[in-house]
């Protein structure tokens, strides 16, 4: 392969790798949110069950 090919090809790589990378962190964050929700409405449940 030429230089120049291998540069587009990495550049490519990186460039796809990044958004996936920030796409599983935000992934993940959002599911902290719902679990802490969750938690909230079962705690809130409790407290009110008669």
């Amino acid at each position: 392969m030429t230089r120049t090919f291998q540069l587009t090809l990495t550049l490519l790589a990186l460039l796809t790798a990044v958004p996936l990378l920030a796409a599983c962190h935000t992934t993940a964050g959002a599911g902290e949110d719902i679990s802490q929700t969750g938690k909230a409405i079962e705690k809130s449940a409790v407290k009110h069950t008669p």
